[in-house]
C-alpha cells in the first residue's frame, strides 16, 4: 500500500508540512497549489525539496472549471492549463488534478466534457503528463464519480483517468459496489477523507469537517475495499480538509493520518472482497480482557492523603514491590499501584504533572502481538531498566505521555503478582466495600487532541466509538466520547476540554496536560456499598437536593427510593436498557476524583447526570483557585 498525503491537510509552511509528512513515514506527497504558490522558491526548488526527503510529488492539484466551458472561456481554460503543465515539469510531477466545473457558464453534456478532455489528454501527451478527473459532489452538472467514469471511458485517453475520492462519494451516499467495474488502469489516484455525519451543506461539510479514516462516521473501509476489488495498486492519499488540524501540530496531524492509513489498509486486508490491496500483515487488534492495574505517582505525603482515601473505600494493602517503593492496595479485582519512587519514568511524571493515575495495565490475549500490533501503527514504545530477576513489562506512551502496559495470561507477565510482588498480611480494620472491578477509565484530554487519542485505542484494541456527546458545564462545553469493546472489559471516556474555565479544563491546566481524571469501580449493591462505606469514614460528593425531585418526576420513581437516593448522594439514570446508579468522591489532588456505579443492564455512563457532578465539583474546587464565572 503506497501512501500519500495532501499539504492542505496539516499546519505550517510548506518546508515544515514536507518535514512532517516524511517523518510521519509517507512515501509521497499532493502539492497543493496554495502552498506553493505561497513559497518563494521555484517549482524546481520544491521538488528538489520533495525529493530530499525522500517523497515522491503523486499529485499537483486542483486544477478547476475546465470542462463544458463555452468560448471564450474554453480557449482559456487550455491556455491555463498549459501553465499549469509548465509547473508541473519543474516540479517533477506527472499528475494533475481536474475536478468537476462548479462555473455557472458551464454547460452540461458528458460528450461536450469527454471531447474537452480528449484535447487535454493530447496535450498532456506531448508533456508525458497525465490528468486525472474528479466528480466534487457539489459540481454543477458533474457530482457522481459515475458520471465522471463516463466522460473518461467516452474521452478514451490513454493520458485521462479518474481520481476517486472518498468523500465526494459517500457524502452523496452513492453505492461503492459502482466502483468495482471500473480497470484499474483507469484510477490514477484514491484519495481518501472520513468526516462526522452531520447534516450540512456539502461544500462546507467538505472545507471544514473532514477527518482521517476512522475518526468519523463514514463508510471509508467499504470504499477502499470497493477500490481494491478492481485490483488497483497506486498511491492512497488523504486529503484532509479540517478547521482543527490546520491549526496544530503538524508533526501530530501526519503520524495521525499515517496511522490512519495503515489501519484503514489492514482493515482492507481481511475483506475478502478487496484482494488486490498489497498490505504488510500485523496482528490483529488486541482483545482487552480486564484492566490489570491503574498505578499512581505520588510522594509520601500525597501518597498518605491517597491512601487514606483508598481506605474509606474498603481497599486494603495486599502487596509490595520487591525492589521499589510500590504498594498495592486491591478490592475485588481492582488493583492500585501507589508509587513514591524518587527515580527513572515515576519521578519525572510526577515532577511535570505532580499527583496523578500515569500508568494503567491491560491484560490482552498475546502481549507480544500486541506490542507489535502497537509499534507497527507508530506507537511510542517505552522501557526502562528492570531490577534482577523482575519483569520487563512491554509498554506505550499513552495519553498525556503516560504508560499503557501490556500483559497476558499465557507467558511469564501472567506471574507479574508472585515474581515482582510480595503478599502482605491483610490487618486494617476498614470494611471491604463491594467494588467489583474498575467500570471505566475517564481520560481528559485538550479537545484538539480526542481524535487522536480516538484513532490511537481503536487502531490498536479491539473497540469501537460511541457518538459524540456534549458534557455542559457551567463554564463552557466538554466534548465526550466513549472508546469500549463489546465485553465491557475496556471501555475508556475521552472528555475534550476547550478552555480552563471548565472542571475538565482547570485539570489540564493545573496538572500541565491530559491524563486520567477520574477511575469508576463497580458494585453489584449500590446500597450495600454505601453502608460498608459509610462505616469506612468515606465522604460523598454532595448533590443538590433539587436534583432528587427532578428525577422522582421525571422517571416516576418510588418516593422512598427517590429519598433514599438523596440521603446518600446518589445519582439516577435509566435507558432502554436499564438503570444506572452513580457515587462520586470529592477530588484528590487537582482535580481527579473516584466514582462508583452500579448497572442494571444499562448500558451508558450517565452523561445526563454530568452536569450535576461538574455543579458539585465546583463548588469543591473554586476555592483552590478555580476560576469564577
Amino acid at each position: 500500500m503506497k501512501t500519500s498525503i495532501a499539504t492542505v491537510s496539516i499546519s505550517g509552511d510548506l518546508p515544515e508540512k514536507l518535514a512532517a509528512i516524511a517523518k510521519a513515514g509517507f512515501d509521497g506527497v499532493e502539492i497543493f497549489e496554495n502552498d506553493f504558490l505561497a513559497f518563494d522558491g521555484s517549482p524546481a526548488d520544491v521538488g528538489r525539496m520533495v525529493r530530499d526527503h525522500g517523497l515522491e510529488i503523486t499529485l499537483f492539484q486542483p486544477f478547476r472549471d475546465f470542462e463544458g466551458m463555452p468560448e471564450p472561456h474554453r480557449t482559456r481554460t487550455f491556455d491555463r492549463a498549459e501553465r499549469k503543465f509548465d509547473i508541473m515539469q519543474q516540479l517533477g510531477t506527472e499528475l494533475v488534478l481536474v475536478c468537476s466545473n462548479v462555473s455557472p457558464v458551464s454547460l452540461g453534456g458528458i460528450d461536450r466534457a469527454a471531447a474537452d478532455f480528449y484535447e487535454l489528454g493530447e496535450r498532456a501527451a506531448k508533456r508525458g503528463l497525465r490528468v486525472g478527473y474528479e466528480a466534487l459532489a457539489w459540481g454543477r452538472h458533474i457530482f457522481d464519480h459515475r458520471d465522471a467514469w463516463e466522460i473518461v471511458r467516452r474521452a478514451d485517453h490513454a493520458n485521462i483517468g479518474l481520481i476517486l475520492d472518498s468523500f465526494h462519494t459517500l457524502a452523496r451516499k452513492i453505492d461503492v459496489n459502482s466502483i468495482r467495474s471500473i480497470p484499474k488502469e483507469k484510477i490514477f489516484i484514491v484519495q481518501l477523507a472520513d468526516a462526522p455525519l452531520i447534516d450540512m451543506d456539502l461544500l462546507y461539510w467538505s472545507r471544514h469537517f473532514r477527518n482521517m479514516p476512522g475518526e468519523g462516521d463514514l463508510p471509508v473501509t467499504a470504499f477502499t475495499s470497493a477500490i481494491a476489488g478492481t485490483g488497483y495498486d497506486g498511491y492512497f492519499s488523504l486529503e484532509i480538509f479540517n478547521d482543527q488540524f490546520r491549526g496544530g501540530s503538524a508533526k501530530a496531524i501526519a503520524a495521525d493520518g499515517y496511522r490512519s492509513l495503515i489501519t484503514l489498509g489492514d482493515r482492507v486486508r481481511r475483506d475478502p472482497m478487496a484482494a488486490g490491496l498489497t498490505v504488510a500483515a500485523m496482528p490483529d487488534r488486541a482483545q482487552v480482557k480486564r484492566v490489570s492495574f491503574v498505578e499512581f505517582s505520588v510522594d509520601d505525603t500525597d501518597a498518605a492523603d491517597l491512601i487514606d482515601l483508598l481506605r474509606t473505600l474498603g481497599f486494603r494493602k495486599t502487596a509490595q514491590h520487591r525492589s521499589k517503593q510500590v504498594s498495592v492496595f486491591s478490592q475485588g479485582e481492582i488493583r492500585l499501584l501507589i508509587n513514591t519512587e524518587r527515580a527513572g519514568f515515576t519521578d519525572a511524571s510526577y515532577a511535570v504533572h505532580g499527583p496523578s493515575a500515569y500508568a494503567m495495565a491491560l491484560v490482552v490475549e498475546d502481549a507480544k502481538e500486541a506490542m507489535a500490533r502497537a509499534v507497527k501503527l507508530t506507537a511510542e514504545q517505552f522501557s526502562q531498566p528492570v531490577g534482577s530477576g523482575e519483569l520487563e513489562i512491554p509498554a506505550v506512551r499513552g495519553v498525556g505521555g503516560g504508560l499503557i502496559y501490556l500483559l497476558d495470561e499465557k507467558t511469564e507477565l501472567g506471574r507479574i503478582w508472585d515474581t515482582d510482588f510480595v503478599a502482605g498480611a491483610v490487618d486494617e480494620e476498614n470494611q471491604p466495600a463491594h467494588l467489583l472491578t474498575i467500570d471505566h477509565i475517564a481520560q481528559t484530554v485538550a479537545y484538539e487532541q480526542m481524535l487522536t487519542w480516538l484513532l490511537f485505542y481503536t487502531a490498536i484494541f479491539e473497540t469501537q466509538k460511541t457518538p459524540m456527546v456534549d458534557i455542559i458545564d457551567p463554564a463552557g462545553v466538554v466534548r465526550s466520547q466513549v472508546i469500549e469493546n463489546t465485553a465491557g472489559t475496556l471501555r475508556v471516556t475521552l472528555n475534550g476540554a476547550e478552555n480552563r474555565r471548565t472542571v475538565a479544563g482547570h485539570f489540564i491546566a493545573e496538572t500541565f496536560g491530559a491524563g486520567i481524571q477520574h477511575l469508576a469501580f463497580s458494585t453489584d449493591d449500590i446500597f450495600a456499598t454505601v453502608k460498608a462505606l459509610k462505616r469506612n469514614g468515606f465522604k460523598p460528593l454532595h448533590i443538590s437536593p433539587n436534583y432528587y425531585d427532578d428525577i422522582e418526576a421525571r422517571y416516576g420513581l418510588d418516593a422512598k427510593l427517590s429519598e433514599q437516593l438523596k440521603a446518600e448522594n446518589i445519582l439516577y439514570d435509566r435507558d432502554e436498557h436499564g438503570e444506572f446508579f452513580q457515587l462520586y468522591s470529592g477530588t484528590y489532588g487537582d482535580g481527579f476524583f473516584l466514582e462508583i456505579v452500579e448497572r442494571r443492564g444499562y448500558r451508558g455512563y450517565g452523561a445526563a447526570n454530568a452536569i450535576f457532578r461538574i455543579a458539585a465539583l465546583r463548588k469543591q474546587i473554586r476555592p483552590e483557585g478555580m476560576p469564577v464565572i
